[in-house]
């Protein structure tokens, strides 16, 4: 036979050691909507937790450039847009990793260099910092933004859609955890 399948079963985390764990104990919109999405934070780096700049660069399969670190870069950027350019108002504000030059720049430039990791890391949490501070000192989930050539759109709509982007990607960051070291799960 080839290859040992992986069982679902094979968790890639102890329960009990699980960051995740717990929630909101009411029924308060704002707990809920950012508990989701700080939990979809935490499985992005729950998935790159133990790898080197070598793994975390590893490509899923030609053509794509997708990589663990790749989805980091991608999710810095997603985050500063966000928070930074359409909720926050500074549309100015320049991107980290892409460029008009290179629009897959967040991917293409996932190279397997430690600096280039740790700045990865550093600019995500600094876009995740910055968007946790938004949310906790807006008045109302309700309160509009203007996306350009879009419309309006609610903070809500905005934190609804970071669980959907963070879920999707997170599904990639399974197929590439398992491809890279066979853990499976979280």
């Amino acid at each position: 036979m080839g290859s040992q399948l992986n069982h679902r079963a094979d968790l890639f985390l102890d329960p009990d050691e699980d960051p995740r764990a717990g929630g909101p104990q009411s029924s308060d919109e704002r707990a809920i909507l950012v508990t989701y999405l700080r939990r979809h934070r935490q499985t992005l780096e729950l998935k790159c937790q133990g790898l080197g700049p070598e793994e975390l660069a590893r490509r899923s399969v030609e053509p794509s450039t997708m990589s663990l670190l790749g989805l980091v870069r991608h999710m810095a950027e997603v985050e500063r847009s966000w928070f930074r350019r359409i909720v926050s108002g500074q549309p100015d504000v320049p991107r980290l990793f892409q460029s008009p030059e290179d629009p897959d720049g967040d991917f293409d430039g996932a190279l397997a260099d430690p600096e280039v990791v740790s700045g990865a890391w550093e600019a995500w949490r600094s876009e995740v910092a910055f968007a946790e501070r938004v949310v906790a000192e807006a008045d109302d989930l309700g309160a509009v933004c203007e996306l350009p050539g879009e419309g309006s759109l609610s903070l809500r709509e905005v934190l609804v859609h970071m669980i959907e982007e963070y879920a999707r990607h997170n599904g990639h960051a399974d197929l590439l955890r398992e491809r890279i070291d066979g853990r499976v799960g979280v």
